[in-house]
């Protein structure tokens, strides 16, 4: 995703390097998504390229007519307020384009 913009490395916590990786394969997500009746987000908040790429997946899927589910994580406790702040403004902006968002606090996976 946003090879140009990443040259194939991931995001480095920077949610705006996510959210250009996937404006620059936009084209790329329609294709993929096209054909498509439905289609689950799968992605962790408060980094970079979950938290800056999937409002832009679930933005081109929703123009699409695409029913959408998102289902996130958010960061561990111990990762700090930072990312807690980012995951929340990502997973806001998320909101707007999904039909329907479920989100799993990360602690909650330690008990599974």
């Amino acid at each position: 995703l946003g090879h140009n913009v990443t040259k194939g490395l991931g995001a480095g916590a920077d949610p705006d390097i996510g959210r250009q990786a996937a404006l620059e394969d936009r084209d790329r997500i329609m294709d993929v998504l096209d054909g498509s009746d439905m289609v689950f987000i799968n992605a962790g908040m408060g980094g970079g390229t979950g938290t800056g790429a999937a409002p832009i997946v679930a933005q081109v899927a929703k123009e699409m007519g695409i029913l959408t589910v998102a289902v996130v994580t958010r960061p561990f406790t111990f990762e700090g307020k930072k990312r807690a702040e980012v995951a929340d403004k990502g997973i806001k902006e998320l909101t707007e384009f999904v039909d329907s968002l479920i989100t799993i606090p990360n602690e909650k996976l330690l008990s599974v």
